[in-house]
């Protein structure tokens, strides 16, 4: 939808302000940033070259992050036996809905029909009780990079769709204790990741019975705020117990030579984190990225014609070259365009910082400094200190975008102890009430405020008292986290 008032500069780049329709904005964004384009299959999307960077970067220091705790890479089938999901029947009830389902191949009917991985506990289980024979095997700590596919009926780029990038940890352990520890490790990872990588503020906590993965024992979430005020789930951490370990006989010879099944653990992050950094930190101008997974972090845009532009094109690629040494992402925009439509664009790209030199500038030993955010507007820096700066400047812009979300979410986060303030405050952000723990009362909620238990968070102060909605006693001990989601 054409927008017709709202912000002035947010109309200029043919975006409809967020305070006049976040979702338009949102779409309008993601196309006219060139991060990603719909596909030709309903659902699907391509990943435009900018949008494929920040996952690269995204994969790139998660990847670090799991191999820094003992993780291996692996691969597994994009095709899955459907007897396999069956195998595990709550496994297979909860995504039913979504399959995919391949029934002929090579000019003729398959004797046996193939799921197009949707997750793969159940290909994983079944090498796991081929490679796991004795306690030594364990623990078997594995993830993958690769794209999954879930039948999606309402899609929307980067947060749901068809088909979509992940990674998904699997691993198998001597026991419940050793595999809780591994999910709680990784749920500690996917918070350390939002947070000092993504800027993003995460509420971290457990998922209540109705909201958990199928087949697991417990789901652990990480919950972050969008700036519509909505929730939405970043990445998830599983603890299966024995239950995939008893559908594929995933059992080891302890130390008496004993046969026990493993407790395995799954765990993941997909595509839809980018889609929390454009929701999460994107304003009225465009996007905003954190320095951690913006693919330019710094942009040099030279000014001036003639004879001038040569000196002045030198000194930005000595500058680039500068930065580049001093690990920053340094680009210089090169284009046969006017200055005015190069700002206009880093800024909608989100840019963290944009370097401005001319001639002028060149003469008096001096660039031009403008944060993508921040109030102190355009700086004079000298050339010659110019780069070395730059690290800590990057360091602070991080530091100013977590502390903008973090006081973004404080502010729109309230308690509610009866049901009309609960109603009124679930429009307005996240919600901290007590919960009675029944999945009726839950569907009851969800259908009076379309509100739903985000998680049991973590760090929760224990409290006792009765449920916002129907008045039983809490079942927790404490208050959830309820919002609208996506």
């Amino acid at each position: 939808m054409a927008a017709k008032d709202g912000n002035p500069k947010a109309r200029d780049k043919g975006i409809t302000p967020q305070g006049e329709d976040f979702s338009a904005w949102y779409n309008e964004l993601v196309l006219k940033a060139e991060l990603a384009d719909r596909g030709p299959v309903k659902g699907t999307m391509v990943i435009r070259p900018y949008g494929y960077r920040m996952w690269e970067l995204l994969q790139a220091r998660l990847d670090q992050m799991f191999k820094e705790t003992g993780h291996q890479n692996a691969y597994f089938p994009l095709l899955i036996p459907e007897s396999y999901l069956k195998r595990e029947a709550e496994h297979v009830e909860g995504f039913s809905p979504e399959l995919a389902v391949v029934t002929h191949a090579g000019g003729k009917e398959l004797e046996e029909p193939l799921v197009v991985r949707p997750t793969s506990e159940t290909v994983i289980g079944e090498m796991f009780s081929r490679w796991i024979s004795s306690h030594r095997d364990l623990p078997l700590l594995v993830n993958q990079w690769a794209n999954v596919v879930r039948w999606e009926l309402r899609p929307r780029l980067f947060l749901r769709t068809t088909e979509f990038l992940w990674q998904e940890g699997h691993t198998a352990h001597v026991d419940g204790a050793d595999a809780m520890a591994e999910t709680m490790r990784m749920l500690g990872i996917y918070v350390s990741f939002a947070r000092d990588v993504a800027a993003i503020p995460v509420i971290e906590g457990e998922k209540t019975p109705g909201e958990r993965f199928a087949g697991a024992l417990r789901t652990f979430t990480i919950e972050a705020m969008m700036r519509d005020r909505r929730a939405l789930q970043s990445a998830t951490s599983h603890y299966m117990g024995d239950n995939f370990s008893r559908a594929f006989d995933i059992t080891y010879a302890n130390e008496r030579n004993e046969l026990v099944h493993c407790h395995t653990t799954s765990w993941g992050l997909s595509t839809r984190m980018l889609g929390a950094v454009i929701m999460a930190h994107g304003d009225d101008r465009g996007l905003v990225l954190p320095p951690g997974l913006a693919p330019h972090q710094v942009v040099i845009v030279p000014i001036g014609r003639g004879d001038e532009r040569a000196a002045v094109d030198e000194a930005a690629a000595r500058l680039a070259t500068d930065m580049e040494a001093r690990g920053v992402r340094a680009h210089v925009d090169g284009r046969d365009a006017s200055p005015g439509f190069k700002f206009n664009d880093w800024e909608l790209r989100g840019v963290p910082l944009r370097v401005e030199l001319g001639p002028r500038d060149l003469a008096s030993g001096q660039a031009v400094v403008v944060a993508r955010l921040g109030a102190e507007g355009k700086q004079a820096v000298g050339l010659d200190s110019l780069a070395a700066s730059v690290p800590d400047r990057l360091s602070a812009f991080h530091a100013a975008l977590l502390e903008r979300a973090t006081s973004f979410g404080d502010e729109h986060t309230a308690a509610a102890d009866d049901w009309d303030a609960f109603a009124a405050q679930v429009g307005e952000g996240f919600a901290n009430a007590l919960h009675c723990g029944r999945a009726e009362c839950e569907d009851d909620i969800k259908a009076g405020t379309a509100a739903t238990p985000r998680c049991v968070p973590s760090d929760g102060e224990p409290e006792e008292g009765t449920c916002v909605r129907c008045g039983l006693p809490s079942a927790y001990g404490k208050r959830l986290v309820f919002a609208r989601s996506y």
